[in-house]
């Protein structure tokens, strides 16, 4: 069993733009919205995941990905998950202080969102915040991706 272990922020300006190293877009649908089992959907351009995660405590919760083929995920999408009920939003990688920062960019009806997350080998790990950073979100439901996707929905 994995476990994941992040700290997630609101991002409060455009700085870590010109720090961004790499983007993809994300499409991201959920199977169950579960808290003991969330089971996600996620695709890029060239890639799909199936992930199952655990309940959050605190900043940790266990997790389980599998990449599963690109067209697989597509015909799920398709064919299984609600039409318009998936996240869509392009996600940057941006290096601070050691850490790898993953930027969150939300689209459609979340647009105007962005969100920063950083994942961290124990939970009594340090990290020193980048400048765009803003309040710390970790552990709020309200920021959850599967709840912010029944935004959309509701």
């Amino acid at each position: 069993m994995a476990a994941e272990i992040e700290r997630k922020f609101l991002v409060t300006n455009d700085s870590w733009r010109d720090m961004a190293r790499a983007s993809m877009n994300i499409t991201q649908a959920y199977i169950s919205h579960r808290p003991d089992g969330i089971v996600r959907l996620r695709l890029t351009d060239s890639k799909a995941w199936l992930t199952v995660k655990g309940r959050t405590r605190g900043i940790s919760r266990n997790e389980w990905e599998y990449e599963i083929p690109i067209e697989d995920a597509r015909e799920m999408i398709v064919h299984h998950i609600y039409e318009g009920s998936y996240l869509s939003k392009t996600r940057y990688l941006v290096d601070y202080k050691g850490r790898t920062w993953e930027i969150d960019e939300f689209h459609k009806g979340l647009k105007g969102l962005v969100l920063a997350e950083v994942e961290l080998p124990s939970v009594e790990t340090e990290v020193e915040l980048p400048p765009f950073i803003g309040e710390e979100v970790s552990g709020n439901p309200e920021y959850y991706n599967s709840n912010l996707m029944k935004k959309l929905t509701s």
